[in-house]
């Protein structure tokens, strides 16, 4: 058959969707890039707040006209709505043929092929893939993601998470690594490990300090090429001495820590049951850059959670200008039905909402253009990305200091030597700053092509269209 995927929300369930599709391709289907011509849609949905349930919602909806009007005769809802409102899409989505959860990643042929029932008991087993699991990219060839870890243990009252993945638990080391080294014989030059709280990795293994031993083991993977791996999600409490350490004494480990502090006020943080203060923040902050010179930290906050005043956001403006952070997001409280917050008082409105991520958002545009002023005439290396999307007449790039599709760029406006192309990296002077992205011109020649030998490939690589949807690049030879 062929099928085709929609894969919205975050790179948790992006790899969810690159298992359930790998695990087709291993069936002996094809994937296709258009929906009028796949027999199967199956759309991995998102649910964590409310603008993820319309997108997931308008979605299906999109796909079902498809089915309606096109080839397809099965249309399949996966992820975390399903986990969510299992009874409601039977109940109000006649159009679809059959659901299956964050937990059922493994039936995804049988529910394709319609050979399974349309929808099963929910699963006694927590799943988790590993390295032998079949996986199909669904990134650009020079970077991937990979899931360390699944589900969470922590208890904040706004995150609905854990009542979707299920409890913390680890990955084995040693699949970690195997799958690691694969991907880097295959030519992934980046590797970014994800997981609800990558920090609490081995925890369940009785393993005190795993990710810091993963890091580092990972760091030891040999390659004919300069590789980049990093880590997103750190919970604040479980960045630990020898964690930072690890990070500063590799180099390619990049120098860049995501911990999403979620807010500054003590009070605000008790209502989260997160714990802590801006104070102790900020000398976390400190021992992380005193411990990795050159970091860049990124964190995110909520705007607006119930019981949040005015003096405590005010404190959180304080917080934000006192610790200059390199990237800082912002979110606006979303308030889920099924969340320990839901049945806070003190809910804010709206409007107030709005208008304090604004503010925020501001402040941090500020810290950002100061931070990118001061790197102007710095020499970087970048691993090139291609065109940019906004304009052929320049490239695009990422510093070790910018994460995939949440940081900004770096705009190649010259160079020197030869033309680049997707996956290098080069050296780059800096000769521009802006708000959130850099600019600058390439130095070196060019990057010698890596050949690798009895590499053939084991993946298909694609690339995700703006609508979610995905386009093959190459299939493998089997």
């Amino acid at each position: 058959m062929k099928v085709g995927f929609v894969s919205l929300g975050c790179p948790k369930n992006l790899v969810d969707s690159e298992v359930m599709m790998g695990q087709l391709a291993a069936r002996g289907h094809e994937l296709t890039p258009h929906p009028d011509q796949a027999d199967v849609l199956v759309v991995n949905t998102c649910s964590f707040i409310d603008p993820a349930k319309q997108e997931s919602v308008d979605t299906i909806l999109e796909m079902a006209e498809y089915k309606r009007v096109g080839r397809a005769t099965r249309l399949v809802v996966a992820g975390c709505l399903v986990e969510r409102y299992r009874g409601d899409i039977r109940k109000d989505m006649p159009e679809v043929d059959a659901i299956i959860g964050t937990n059922e990643v493994d039936r995804i042929v049988e529910v394709c092929e319609g050979i399974g029932a349309a929808e099963a008991a929910p699963p006694s087993d927590l799943y988790l893939y590993h390295d032998l699991t079949p996986r199909i990219l669904a990134t650009p060839k020079h970077f991937a993601y990979m899931k360390i870890a699944e589900g969470c243990d922590h208890p904040c009252t706004f995150c609905v998470i854990p009542q979707y993945r299920g409890k913390f638990r680890s990955r084995r080391f040693e699949s970690v690594v195997a799958e690691a080294t694969r991907l880097f014989g295959q030519g992934v030059r980046e590797i970014n490990l994800i997981g609800q709280d990558t920090t609490c990795y081995g925890e369940d293994f009785g393993l005190k300090d795993g990710l810091a031993d993963l890091l580092a083991r990972l760091a030891q993977i040999e390659t004919p090429f300069q590789k980049w791996v990093r880590f997103l999600y750190a919970y604040p409490n479980k960045v630990t001495q020898k964690l930072l350490d690890t990070i500063a004494e590799h180099d390619s480990l990049v120098k860049y820590i995501d911990m999403p502090l979620q807010h500054a006020s003590a009070s605000v943080l008790k209502r989260m049951k997160r714990g802590a203060n801006g104070d102790i923040f900020l000398k976390l902050i400190e021992r992380i850059r005193k411990t990795i010179p050159g970091v860049a930290v990124r964190t995110s906050f909520i705007a607006g959670f119930p019981g949040e005043t005015d003096a405590d956001f005010e404190e959180l403006k304080q917080f934000v200008e006192a610790a200059q952070f390199d990237r800082l997001g912002v979110f606006s409280y979303s308030d889920e039905d099924t969340s320990g917050s839901f049945q806070l008082d003190g809910k804010v409105d709206g409007r107030t909402i709005a208008n304090r991520k604004r503010s925020l958002m501001a402040l941090q545009k500020k810290i950002s253009r100061k931070r990118n002023k001061k790197m102007v005439g710095q020499e970087v290396q970048v691993l090139v990305e291609g065109l940019s999307p906004d304009t052929d007449l320049l490239w695009q790039g990422r510093m070790s200091t910018q994460a995939p599709e949440i940081d900004g760029h770096v705009l190649i406006n010259d160079v020197e030597g030869a033309e680049p192309k997707p996956g290098q990296m080069r050296l780059l002077r800096i000769t521009e700053a802006h708000d959130y992205d850099l600019i600058g011109t390439l130095l070196d020649n060019t990057e010698e092509p890596v050949q690798l030998k009895g590499a053939a490939p084991q993946l298909v690589s694609i690339a995700p269209l703006a609508s979610g949807f995905v386009i093959p690049n190459q299939i493998p030879v089997r």
